[in-house]
């Protein structure tokens, strides 16, 4: 039974910060829209998903429309058989779902910062015959884009945990690179 007197540690976190976080991954999703959009091309979710997380990053409020188009690119990712385009799709859910980043410091909490640069990573890597090389790539130029608000906010949470598969390499991968 957990102990629930523990009290949650509480990062600073202000809106300019999460408007930084929100454009960093809304480019990385969008550098992998044509993947999702090659194999699905009626499916407008993840589109509509990367367009409500630029707009709050240029400074609209967070909304249910934002929150609903994470929700829609998500299923869209389920809904695809095809493991790029799938990975493109959840990097378009983690773009939208960028800007409900909260100010609790878990580790689940780095895969909204860097969520969508992973699955672009990924994406990107099996695009290309699951060349890893292409992968880590990605990740290089993905830790080029983050500014310092989004090294500032990853550093106030703690490492994600080691998990399974890809993405998870692909997520520590780039976890570590930006806090250094």
């Amino acid at each position: 039974m957990k102990d629930k007197s523990k009290s949650k540690i509480e990062i600073q976190l202000g809106e300019d910060e999460l408007r930084q976080v929100a454009l960093f991954a809304a480019t990385c999703a969008r550098r992998v829209l044509p993947i999702f959009e090659a194999a699905c091309p009626s499916d407008h979710r993840p589109r509509e998903a990367i367009a409500e997380a630029e707009a709050f990053a240029a400074g609209n409020k967070r909304t249910a429309t934002l929150r609903a188009c994470a929700w829609a690119a998500y299923a869209a990712a389920h809904e695809t058989r095809d493991a790029a385009a799938a990975n493109a799709a959840h990097a378009a859910s983690h773009a939208a779902a960028a800007a409900y980043l909260h100010p609790l410091a878990t580790p689940h909490q780095v895969k909204h910062v860097l969520g969508a640069a992973a699955h672009q990573a990924l994406a990107l890597e099996l695009e290309a015959r699951n060349n890893s090389t292409v992968g880590r790539e990605q990740l290089h130029w993905a830790a080029n884009l983050a500014s310092p608000a989004v090294r500032s906010v990853l550093r106030r949470l703690p490492s994600p945990a080691q998990g399974r598969g890809r993405f998870s390499e692909l997520l520590n991968e780039l976890d570590a690179e930006l806090r250094r």
